[in-house]
């Protein structure tokens, strides 16, 4: 199977939708994926990421697939934090860039939202939550996430390709959950995706098993 995480065009945040050259954008996407065999289509239920989609769709003849638990303005309030009198993306935030950073947080390993620094944030739930979605979504696909092992295993064979349609802040944890990475550690090491860009995740499995890999990030060359 192919995952094919895309961000969605440039957005306008209010009302919910693209702008011009969003549109023509996601326009050059559709164009760019006309000849790629899809087998399903994603997003979240925002009106910006659900636009993006359209036309692959529409050119592909499938249904979208609408994700309440993608949405943007819900992973927002668990992982945006007071940014000196803003609310601020975690991963933005110098603050807790930092304490991201801390030793003693990278050594917790998956377990780093329980330190102590992190009390006064919401940042447990939010991973639990998008822990456990991830973890369903994949499932429906025929892919069962050991996130003690941190492996997937193939419970039912399949050479799909996915669409999902999503946002950067949820990317940030979506990513991470897929790919088992701690969010903290992620978001000091990866820069967010790129405006209507591909990141391409292949889950090839030996012996049934599957360790994901990136075949690439944050990809929107076709664009120029």
């Amino acid at each position: 199977m192919r995952l094919i995480y895309i961000r969605h065009a440039e957005p306008i945040y209010n009302p919910d939708s693209l702008t011009e050259n969003g549109k023509m954008q996601a326009s050059k996407l559709a164009a760019y994926v006309k000849d790629m065999h899809i087998d399903q289509i994603y997003a979240s239920s925002h009106n910006r990421a659900m636009m993006t989609a359209s036309e692959i769709a529409t050119s592909h003849h499938l249904d979208i697939t609408p994700l309440d638990w993608a949405r943007e303005d819900r992973i927002f309030e668990e992982f945006g934090v007071d940014d000196n009198g803003r609310w601020n993306w975690c991963f933005v935030a110098s603050k807790t860039r930092s304490l991201f950073r801390l030793e003693e947080v990278s050594k917790l390993g998956d377990e780093w939202f329980n330190h102590p620094v992190f009390k006064d944030y919401s940042f447990k739930e939010g991973i639990l939550r998008v822990n456990k979605e991830v973890d369903k979504f994949f499932e429906s696909l025929g892919y069962r996430h050991d996130r003690g092992k941190k492996v997937y295993y193939e419970e039912r064979i399949s050479d799909n390709t996915v669409f999902f349609v999503a946002h950067s802040g949820f990317g940030m944890a979506f990513l991470s959950s897929v790919l088992d990475i701690p969010y903290n550690k992620y978001c000091t090491e990866h820069d967010q995706v790129n405006l209507c860009s591909i990141t391409e995740i292949e889950f090839k499995a030996e012996n049934g098993i599957v360790k994901p890999k990136i075949i690439r990030y944050s990809d929107d060359s076709y664009l120029k």
